[in-house]
């Protein structure tokens, strides 16, 4: 596949669909192979759709090393905690969370439901049920780790901003409107994927004006997991240091994973805004925000005696 142009060494590509959208319907909930897609990119590029839209664009190697790493250290132990909080995206067909599979997928900042658990206490208390906006496990229970993994957050904020201002700028207007975030981030929550193929979806919850991103922080030896968009035949290899950003109201997928080495692990990480999130905190005063998150933490301390 050859560029339209190139500017200042990034390849520019102006594509037309491959399948059309009943065909790309067919392939929701189901796992891509290698045979979907028609080429992978692995250089620095800017991708725009038939419609003239910004699809992707992708950056290699301009995550500092010494943040990645940090990340790394502090939050895959957590990462690699399995859960079924997936649905459609693990290949899920029920409702029900409880029955979806069981994968390395989990979140941390903010959530916008409270679990069944924490309903359960409040009502066996008696108490009326706080708004349903709560820290996430990996914040109150690793305090020192969540610290340590924001700085990688405030990286992939900033190149937001440089590389898809606009979009940046309609998440920042939101982002302003509540306290429950990321400190110094535009960001709500972070999703976390270990070893994990994700099948044919849109992205749901986060907000819609805003654009995806995704890093992978590489361990070990394996080949695979190229993101892609299945409707234009593309898939973009992210490794370690790179970051991409991405229109995930569009299909995508990952290719399978070949795990090479007994301790090899592809953690993606994706930062975002919970559209619940905002909608059900916005122009909350940072004195509610402190008196919710303390109602909340001693809820759980409840909770977890």
């Amino acid at each position: 596949m050859k560029p339209t142009k190139k500017e200042d060494g990034v390849s520019i590509y102006n594509l037309k669909k491959s399948l059309t959208d009943s065909q790309c319907e067919a392939l929701a909930n189901k796992k891509l192979s290698r045979n979907n897609i028609q080429f992978i990119i692995d250089h620095d590029a800017d991708v725009y759709g038939e419609d003239g839209n910004l699809l992707l664009k992708f950056r290699k190697n301009v995550l500092p090393p010494s943040h990645v790493s940090q990340f790394y250290d502090n939050v895959i132990n957590f990462a690699k905690l399995k859960t079924s909080n997936r649905g459609s995206a693990s290949g899920s067909k029920t409702k029900n969370v409880a029955n979806n599979p069981k994968i390395m997928s989990n979140i941390f900042g903010y959530f916008d439901r409270l679990s069944p658990k924490q309903k359960y206490v409040f009502t066996k208390k008696n108490k009326r049920l706080p708004l349903e906006v709560r820290e996430c496990r990996f914040n109150v229970d690793f305090p020192a780790e969540y610290k340590n993994a924001i700085p990688l957050i405030e990286d992939i904020d900033r190149f937001y901003k440089k590389y898809t201002p606009s979009y940046y700028e309609n998440q920042l207007q939101k982002a302003k409107q509540t306290h429950f975030k990321i400190p110094n981030t535009v960001f709500t929550t972070v999703t976390t994927n270990v070893n994990y193929q994700t099948t044919v979806h849109k992205d749901k919850g986060d907000d819609k004006d805003g654009f995806g991103n995704l890093v992978v922080i590489e361990h070990g030896e394996y080949s695979g997991g190229e993101t892609c968009f299945p409707q234009y035949g593309i898939g973009v290899d992210v490794r370690t240091n790179d970051v991409l950003f991405m229109d995930v109201h569009q299909w995508h997928a990952n290719l399978p994973i070949i795990l090479k080495t007994d301790d090899a692990v592809r953690l993606s990480i994706v930062c975002y805004l919970r559209t619940n999130i905002w909608e059900k905190t916005k122009n909350k005063s940072k004195k509610f925000y402190i008196k919710h998150t303390n109602t909340m933490k001693k809820f759980r301390t409840a909770v977890t005696k």
